[in-house]
Formats: C-alpha cells, structure tokens, sequence
C-alpha cells in the first residue's frame, strides 16, 4: 500500500521475477487491487497490489474513487500491510494517513522507504530518516523500515522475510502464566497513580482469542486508569515480548 507511484507494482514484479502488474511513471496506473500469488522458497503468500491512494480532494475520478475503496477493502482483508514510500518525497501526511488505516484494522506493518538509491547519502543518512519516521510514527514506533531499490533489487527478500515476521508476530498466542509472570511484577513497581483517592489494584492479565494481539487487564476501578498508563504497559509489552510491527490493543476489565 502507499501513495501512488511509490513503486508498488514495481516491488511485486520485482518480487515475482517477471512482470506481472503493469508500471509506468504515469502515477495512477493501477487502478484495482491486484491479487497474486508467491510460492518461491516455500512460501505459499497472497500478494495485493493495492492502487495508489491519495488524498479525497484529489480524487476527481468516479473510476479512482472505486479504485481508492477496493485498495480500502483489500488492506481491512490482509494480515500484513507493507507501507511503501518515496525516499525522494520523505514521510507525507498522507503516508500517516494509510498508516493509521492499517493500525486502526489491527494489521501487522512493514515500512519501505523506496527509491534508496536516488538519495545523496552519507553514514548518518539511514539513521536519521529513520528516526525521523519513528518519531512519525509515535507512539507506536515500533514498526520494521526497511530501506530498498527495486531498480536495483535491493532488499526486496528482506521485506518479504519481514512481513513473515511481523505475521508471526502478531499471531502468536502469549500463554496467561508467562504473561502474569512477566508483567505482575512490573506493574507492582509501577502501579497505576491513584485518581480521586481511588486505587487501581490489577488482579492479572490474559491475552483474549482475536486475530492480533489483545490483552485483557482485570482490576479494580478500570474507569480510572489513564491513557499514558495503558502507554506505559504497551512499551512494557514490547520490552518483554517480540510485538515488532503489530498493533496492540488493552483493555482493562473490572473484576
């Protein structure tokens, strides 16, 4: 997914070895999500070449409206969403704006920064564009970037390598005695602050049967607990258990 001409169909033919979506410079050309199928090296992924999408404002087109809904559609059915960008055009609102869709369906995520190579670099060039997404990307910046060429190959199997990751990542079922284990003595160290004398004392915590990572934190006075505590249990979350690039949800429950 990304803003049009981004390099999308250029990394899906790049991938597959053989042009399979149609690529010119003229951005806009794919106009429906595309699905295909990769089985090399033993993987058995469907790819959706996704069409650009652009701001509403710029959608001029009935046909680039639809477009714009299917791409929508195809990121609400995937189980990994891999952000492409123009390394030339930087972070964009609107790359902020498809990646908070993503978050907000609970999808996994890859970023690639694309067209690497047409970037005067130095040493400090990768670290820096890459701190400047993460503080983009905040709170949740814990988000892989990699950094391709598809012109030239670069990197094209380490995004695909990654995305595998992040899947597994954000399927993985946390058992309720590690998590208690980990996380209870955290929370005694830090206890939620108490808020009009009323003390939130947190029973434990289980991971609930969705499709991303969920966790359920039984307590007592839920009504209370803060916003920057529910952060401060997510980075712990993160410190503790592998969740690179998956959105994760909590909840707290009265018990």
């Amino acid at each position: 997914m990304g803003r049009p001409n981004v390099g999308k169909s250029s990394f899906i033919n790049a991938l597959m070895e053989e042009e399979r979506t149609i690529v010119t410079n003229i951005a806009g050309t794919t106009r429906d999500a595309i699905d295909l199928r990769f089985t090399k090296f033993g993987y058995d992924i469907l790819l959706v070449d996704t069409a650009g999408l652009r701001k509403k404002s710029k959608e001029k087109e009935d046909v680039e409206f639809y477009s714009v809904l299917r791409s929508v559609r195809a990121i609400e059915r995937a189980d990994v969403c891999v952000l492409i960008l123009d390394a030339e055009q930087g972070f964009e609102a609107q790359d902020m704006a498809i990646f908070s869709l993503a978050v907000n369906n609970h999808k996994a995520i890859v970023i690639v920064v694309n067209k690497w190579d047409l970037v005067e670099k130095t040493n400090q060039t990768t670290g820096y564009f890459t701190d400047y997404i993460q503080l983009k990307l905040a709170p949740f910046s814990d988000v892989p970037i990699i950094f391709t060429s598809v012109h030239e190959r670069q990197r094209v199997l380490k995004v695909l390598e990654t995305a595998i990751h992040v899947y597994n990542n954000r399927k993985q079922k946390i058992p309720t005695s590690k998590l208690n284990d980990i996380m209870l003595p955290i929370i005694e160290g830090n206890p939620p602050p108490a808020i009009k004398s009323r003390y939130v004392k947190i029973k434990y915590l289980t991971q609930l049967p969705t499709p991303f990572p969920a966790i359920a934190v039984f307590c007592s006075h839920p009504q209370y607990v803060q916003e920057s505590y529910k952060r401060f249990m997510e980075n712990k979350m993160r410190e503790n258990f592998d969740l690179t690039g998956t959105p994760i949800e909590i909840y707290f429950r009265q018990k």
